[in-house]
């Protein structure tokens, strides 16, 4: 008898195959005297759409709305279905006893393969392999510590609810504001409030006015100091800071206060999901999507990474004794910072890593015990995986301690302020490579209290007061995960739905609202825009996964919301202007066209519903210019401020490097040619050539 194995993908299941030995390929699967092992490609099974309901769904139509099926129905997926008709065949072998879940250990993994069998009525008994990295060590004791099937029962409750909530309220209010305003508007219940604060961070730089202020700063003894009155250093009237420039023309300044404190910073814990994307954006310009895609090959592809949808940032105790074969894998290439702790055997030093309690469903992201070879990774590849490395040996290395001085002056009556810091001992910035990022003196001065200090370098500087930045995709992370809005594995899918929504647009590694998202999420009701109803759905669906909460309650609430929203679509009195309207005409009806991107590329759209005029737009050239983003050829364009080079698909906008040329003709470069045969010793320009020509004639 044998186990039929379900993995995720091809390549997952082929790793799997060969560390259990199943050594014959078959189109569909892996088989061996034990397991045969095959594969989901994604998801095989979907929820139904509303024409499977009713073929009267088809065709959209605002009175037909809210659709809300009594019960949700399942599907197979087209494109898919031959691999799924192979698993239902294994299935029915009389051969096999068990099936193994082995798709990813999370959430959406545990729905890829349960509707799976629950669509091919699986009856027998049933387990979960639960792994956090696909090494083969990982992956053999895996097999060994099987868990029992019925153990993550309420993990896909939590899925379910949670694509069933996402079908309501997203298809219905989408539906409801497409049919409504006559344009395809997008909305859902963790992509609505995520544009709703891009759009409130738009308002608020908008509505800046910006205001002039003074600083003041001096040079005291061996101290730079800053003019200060309780906590501020601005002065925003120009009348007073001249003022008080004038009353500081002094040459003394008398210690008032000193205050030195040694501090400690702690080594940073590793790596979850989202705190790695941010950490990307800010270094590398990564876009949330980018970085997930290359972990998932670091993961699966090369193994050198733990499981990377996790939202913890601890290890379990059991780990600790793994430490020691994870650096020997670094050491090839980390030998620096490695070799020393080899050794001295080394324990991990940062001992709060280790903690059962924080450890949801994965621990945190670090290197796996696989030999590590760089040259086999790409640039972007090496980049995430040293910082996950680096965060990691962090944790081997003693906290980072330094000493801080605060000094408070007295001139003329008005109080400077010096702040200095310096190293007592690097710790694991070293490996961080963070101690150049802050000035830091070697040691500080001797100072006492009551000393006059001398004061020179007197300056009094100008600025303005300066709006907040629109969000990066970093930024825009933080605040998706401290209102809740989705999880560590969904939240780069969001924020690419605003952008091939038209909603949002990527300028400059920054997220402008587009004139669509701003209509829109005018037209969304208020509930649906607010982080706060979003985050108390995700915190039930965490509840339920846990155990701990009533499915049947969440979807029936999901279902009062969804009547709610669409009841107040069809009564809203906005109104929508479409923002891609062109100035051309529609040969066929007369009305305007829109322009619109498709994965074809651009189109015009007849904006009349009924008329079914579509044509291609003339597409822009490509240039030999790489994005530097996504290395994808970038268009040449050319507009009021010149030659410009633009990435469609990041929305990256670079200028052209102004080249000075002169066209030359054929007749030109033949008078070139005979009188600079004459005249070598003149100019070389063809003016001065025929100057110097007829000058000679003349004498």
């Amino acid at each position: 008898m044998k186990s039929l194995v379900l993995a995720e993908k091809p390549s997952v299941a082929r790793e799997i195959a060969r560390v259990l030995g199943c050594k014959q390929p078959h189109k569909h699967y892996f088989e061996g005297s034990k397991y045969i092992v095959t594969w989901a490609l994604g998801h095989l099974i979907e929820l139904k759409m509303p024409e499977h309901y009713d073929p009267k769904y088809k065709t959209w139509r605002l009175e037909d709305l809210p659709i809300i099926p009594q019960k949700m129905g399942l599907t197979i997926i087209k494109q898919t279905s031959p691999q799924f008709r192979a698993i239902a065949h294994l299935a029915k072998r009389p051969d096999i006893k068990d099936c193994i879940i082995a798709t990813d250990a999370g959430r959406e993994g545990e729905l890829v393969a349960r509707w799976i069998l629950q669509k091919i009525q699986w009856q027998k008994p049933l387990w979960r392999l639960w792994i956090s990295s696909q090494t083969d060590k990982a992956i053999r004791d895996g097999f060994k510590q099987l868990k029992p099937g019925a153990q993550f029962d309420s993990l896909y409750q939590s899925a379910v609810c949670r694509a069933e909530a996402d079908w309501l309220i997203g298809l219905n209010v989408s539906r409801a504001l497409t049919t409504k305003y006559n344009e395809p508007l997008s909305a859902g219940r963790v992509q609505t409030p995520t544009l709703a604060m891009i759009i409130e961070r738009e308002k608020e730089i908008q509505h800046f006015v910006p205001k002039p202020y003074w600083t003041i700063h001096a040079r005291i003894g061996p101290f730079s100091a800053v003019w200060e009155k309780n906590g501020e250093k601005r002065i925003f009237s120009k009348e007073a800071a001249h003022q008080l420039y004038q009353k500081l023309q002094i040459h003394q300044a008398s210690v008032i206060s000193i205050e030195r404190k040694k501090k400690t910073e702690p080594q940073p814990l590793p790596y979850d999901l989202t705190e790695l994307q941010r950490e990307a954006n800010k270094r590398f310009g990564f876009s949330a999507k980018k970085t997930l895609n290359i972990l998932q090959r670091l993961y699966e592809h090369h193994k050198l990474v733990t499981y990377p949808r996790t939202d913890s940032r601890y290890l379990t105790p059991d780990m600790e004794a793994t430490m020691l074969e994870r650096l020997k894998a670094m050491a090839g290439s980390y030998k620096e910072e490695v070799g020393p702790l080899l050794a001295k055997k080394s324990k991990v030093i940062a001992r709060r890593v280790f903690n059962q309690e924080k450890v949801t469903d994965h621990h945190a992201i670090i290197p796996t015990e696989e030999p590590l070879h760089l040259m086999k990774l790409s640039d972007e590849e090496r980049k995430l995986y040293d910082l996950i490395a680096r965060r990691f040996l962090a944790l081997f290395y003693p906290a980072y301690e330094y000493e801080t001085i605060h000094v408070v002056f007295d001139a003329g009556g008005e109080q400077l302020v010096a702040r200095e810091t310096a190293i007592v001992d690097i710790g694991f910035r070293k490996v961080l490579g963070k101690s150049d990022n802050e000035p830091s003196r070697p040691h500080l001065p001797i100072i006492r209290k009551g000393q006059v200090l001398t004061l020179n370098e007197l300056e009094l500087k100008e600025a303005l007061t300066e709006p907040p930045l629109r969000y990066s995709e970093a930024d825009i992370l933080s605040h998706m995960e401290k209102y809740g809005l989705g999880t560590p594995a969904t939240r780069a899918d969001i924020i690419e739905r605003l952008l091939e929504t038209e909603a949002v647009e990527r300028k400059n590694s920054r997220l402008y609202p587009t004139k669509k998202g701003k209509q829109l999420i005018e037209l969304v009701n208020q509930e649906l825009r607010s982080p706060e109803l979003t985050a108390r759905w995700e915190r039930e669906l965490e509840a339920i996964a846990r155990g701990k909460g009533n499915a049947k309650a969440f979807l029936q609430n999901i279902r009062r919301q969804t009547e709610q929203l669409v009841s107040e679509i069809k009564q809203s009195k906005q109104t929508y202007r479409a923002h891609n309207l062109t100035g051309s005409m529609c040969p066929e009806c007369g009305s305007f066209l829109k322009e619109r991107t498709t994965k074809e590329g651009k189109v015009l759209i007849c904006a009349n519903t009924e008329c079914r005029y579509r044509k291609h737009k003339k597409e822009a050239k490509l240039s030999k210019r790489r994005c530097p983003q996504c290395q994808k050829r970038m268009e040449i364009h050319e507009g009021k401020a010149g030659v410009y080079f633009q990435c469609r698909r990041c929305n990256m906008v670079e200028k052209a490097e102004e080249k000075k040329s002169t066209a030359i003709n054929r007749q030109d470069r033949a008078l070139l040619k005979k009188y600079s045969a004459e005249n070598d010793a003149f100019g070389t320009s063809l003016g001065e050539l025929l100057k110097q020509a007829l000058d000679k004639k003349e004498s």
